[in-house]
């Protein structure tokens, strides 16, 4: 039974969750389905295509449009091989800390919500609150994009979405995209005595990283006066490996790499540019060996955020907080996605990013609450 929860015993149970990315997300699924059936508030559930996970819609107050959407996501980050002091997957307070596995990103956000559920339906709304739980935005928004989809094809189109992720309760209004992609180079080997009848993958591979390399540079060295930081778009390669011996040129090669792009920048384009450096890289190395080959795979792409200034969603979220100053955000959220699709959207969440994906994760206690009363201020708002 959930009915009684408040706001923390919620989080200990979300926390409880191990929803890791190579995890189903089912059983905190059912845990949300449970409680709003106990309040008499209906959901449905988003299935992705292996049916393990599930995103989750529910609308509290009248089917009218001009609501207001607070979106969150339900996996987290793995912890092995981080040095925690506690249980990750047990809500731990230690100093005014609410520690454990996504209390920060973005679980307090969601068990704000999901507490305030009783006062959404005793305030009698004049225009309904939607919860949004998205799965697998840790590894690339990958539940956002159906659930998005699923939402405006069956609810009255909503006036806001307020991504909860951590901002420390400031008004975020942009975030960079991101392509994260892989490159796989298949070369010919030869004794490196006769390197000049072969074609190294490694050495191929190398090349496209320099001139990654040389283009975050460039970008660096043109770049003008931006909120972000870094003020540019970066080009990054994280893993690479390939070949056999130091006397034998390398047949095969692997990267991966990604891509922050200027959400003012053309993530196609980006794209375009890369893949036109491998080609052209490629066309040389068959001139020596036809066999040869430079092949680029998407990992995960994620829209900009940069919705237009003065939005419904911002100026909400700017009443709520008092906060007018201009913020926008390194990492990557799902506002793009909702942005995408024409619906106004801002990031303003509990917590600090500082401390997501860090072992012993945590939030404040007073950032836990300063969440809960942002809510409770949106409540009244849309009150009837």
């Amino acid at each position: 039974m959930t009915k009684g929860l408040g706001a923390r015993e919620i989080l200990e149970r979300l926390i409880a969750f191990p929803t890791v990315s190579s995890r189903s997300n089912l059983d905190l699924v059912a845990f949300v389905e449970d409680h709003l059936a106990a309040h008499g508030v209906a959901s449905r559930r988003v299935p992705d295509a292996t049916g393990e996970k599930a995103s989750l819609i529910a609308r509290i107050g009248p089917a009218v449009e001009g609501g207001v959407v607070l979106s969150g996501h339900s996996d987290v980050v793995p912890v092995t091989g981080q040095d925690w002091t506690s249980d990750p997957f047990r809500l731990t307070e230690r100093d005014g800390r609410l520690h454990g596995r996504g209390a920060c990103d973005m679980k307090g956000f969601c068990a704000g919500a999901l507490a305030l559920v009783p006062e959404m339906l005793a305030a009698d709304l004049a225009r309904p609150i939607y919860i949004a739980l998205s799965h697998d935005e840790e590894i690339g928004c990958v539940g956002a994009p159906a659930m998005i989809e699923a939402l405006l094809a069956s609810e009255p189109r909503p006036e806001a979405v307020i991504v909860g992720e951590p901002s420390e309760m400031r008004v975020v209004t942009g975030h960079k995209s991101s392509w994260g992609f892989r490159a796989e180079v298949r070369g010919f080997d030869v004794h490196s005595s006769l390197l000049h009848t072969g074609v190294s993958a490694v050495m191929s591979a190398a090349r496209l990283i320099a001139w990654m390399t040389e283009t975050t540079r460039a970008n660096a060295a043109a770049a003008g006066a931006s909120p972000f930081d870094p003020p540019f778009t970066t080009l990054h390669v994280g893993m690479v490996s390939g070949g056999t011996a130091s006397n034998i040129a390398a047949r095969d090669c692997w990267f991966s790499g990604e891509l922050r792009i200027l959400p003012e920048e053309s993530l196609p384009g980006w794209q375009a540019r890369v893949r036109a450096e491998a080609a052209r890289i490629e066309a040389e190395m068959r001139a020596i060996r036809p066999e040869t080959w430079f092949r680029l795979t998407t990992r995960m792409e994620m829209p900009g955020f940069l919705p237009a200034p003065d939005g419904p969603a911002e100026r909400l979220a700017r009443r709520l907080t008092g906060d007018n100053g201009a913020h926008v955000v390194s990492y990557q959220t799902e506002a793009g996605h909702f942005d995408a699709r024409g619906l106004p959207t801002v990031i303003c969440g509990p917590g600090s990013i500082a401390q997501a994906h860090q072992p012993d994760e945590f939030i404040t206690v007073a950032q836990f609450e300063a969440g809960t009363a942002f809510l409770r201020r949106l409540i009244r708002d849309l009150a009837a």
